[in-house]
């Protein structure tokens, strides 16, 4: 397992539990707003300092009673082979496991789903439908995002859809589509893209945040389609 990072406590990535989140390296999308371009793009992700799995599994055995969960994220954690062994050797210490997703591999979640490997499964919607490739950089089959829509929404465990709303890519009409695309649904939380950070496409960097009594004003006209539906 490829693993480009490690934050060893944080009490938001996983609701309700204290967690540790481990990244893994590589990506099937190349988001023009992504913030982890060290695990997305080959050429960083050669600099990018590498955690072992031994070592990452002996954090996690000092970490019993003090950590109740781990959330593996990426890059894309779906195109790595030999996920559901790392997931089993997680579980097999006593952690919950929270998956971060970009959806695109439904088999690969349906074959997690089916075996109880994950506990709560966060999945990025990127845009509506009809313009996935503008917002994940590459050509999109939307059948294989609706797959995992569906399979996340029937799979009788926790789960969240979440979109990082990048001015650019988004307007008001797009997101209330993005909502009625996916809902209805249990939770749907709505992230604003902050440009201070380093991102794939560099030209972002300067963009302001969404505004954010738009997003209020959203976020009241699609209530009724989630359980809970919030700004982040």
């Amino acid at each position: 397992m490829k693993i480009g990072g490690l934050q060893k406590v944080t009490l938001v990535d996983y609701p309700g539990k204290v967690a540790c989140t481990v990244f893994l390296s590589g990506c099937n999308f190349k988001c023009p707003f992504c913030y982890s371009r060290e695990l997305v793009l080959p050429e960083y992700i050669k600099d990018q300092p590498e955690l072992s799995e031994k070592d990452f599994l002996s954090f996690l055995k000092e970490k019993k009673g003090l950590v109740d969960a781990c959330v593996i994220c990426g890059g894309e954690p779906t195109i790595n082979p030999d996920l559901k062994e790392f997931i089993k050797k997680i579980k097999d210490l006593g952690f919950l496991v929270k998956l971060d997703t970009n959806g695109y591999l439904p088999d690969k979640l349906k074959e997690l789903i089916d075996e109880k490997l994950v506990d709560y499964i966060a999945m990025d919607i990127k845009a509506p439908f009809e313009d996935y490739s503008l917002a994940t950089g590459i050509n999109v089959d939307v059948s294989q995002i609706r797959k995992s829509i569906e399979l996340i929404k029937n799979s009788g465990i926790d789960y969240e859809f979440r979109t990082t709303i990048v001015p650019t890519i988004h307007t008001k009409e797009s997101i209330i589509q993005m909502a009625k695309d996916i809902g209805p649904a249990n939770k749907y939380f709505l992230q604003a893209f902050h440009g201070e950070k380093e991102t794939i496409n560099p030209e972002l960097g300067r963009l302001k945040p969404f505004p954010e009594e738009e997003l209020k004003e959203i976020v009241k006209e699609i209530n009724n389609l989630f359980e809970i539906v919030k700004i982040r």
